[in-house]
């Protein structure tokens, strides 16, 4: 499969089915994030792989929506930089989920990057609970956590038709 038909097929999955990825498919994810580009190549991004049925289910339970597909997922890998070593932990962790993302289709899983950084939970911090719940310092920070499985759901892949050409501009 081309770069492109991956990303063409590549869509956030919600449901999971009970198979387990294997150790060569998130090691595979893994070398990808470990792959992604950083800003002055400062490398700032951890990955904390979540497999406790019980820790996935604290962490769908992050922010007041959009995390509960966590619960039903094999693995989350959770993306977390080290805001002490670069201001860029934004656009770092963002491509090393992209990455991971992309990986996951390559590989015919189903995956959803659910973010983390500016959500809540009634009314408190997702990124707060999050480190409350890895136990990790508060200089680190969380874009996203992707969750990860096998899927018996995963929607039908784009085509190229649907892409909106209006949104390129030339400037000559």
């Amino acid at each position: 499969m081309g770069l492109i038909d991956v990303m063409l097929k590549r869509r956030s999955t919600r449901k999971f089915n009970t198979e387990p990825v294997t150790k060569d498919e998130l090691d595979k994810i893994l070398q990808s994030a470990l792959l992604a580009p950083t800003s002055r190549n400062r490398k700032p991004c951890n990955f904390m792989v979540v497999e406790r049925k019980e820790t996935l289910t604290q962490l769908a339970k992050s922010k007041d929506h959009g995390a509960d597909l966590i619960g039903g997922a094999d693995k989350a890998i959770v993306v977390v930089a080290d805001a002490l070593i670069a201001d860029t932990w934004i656009e770092d962790s963002s491509i090393a989920l992209t990455h991971m993302h992309l990986m996951a289709t390559e590989l015919g899983l189903g995956s959803c990057w659910v973010q983390i950084h500016l959500r809540s939970k009634e009314g408190r911090d997702s990124e707060e609970i999050v480190r409350d719940i890895l136990k990790i310092d508060d200089h680190f920070r969380i874009v996203g956590i992707l969750a990860v499985g096998h899927s018996d759901d995963i929607p039908k892949a784009h085509v190229l038709d649907e892409i909106d050409k209006g949104k390129i501009h030339f400037i000559v």
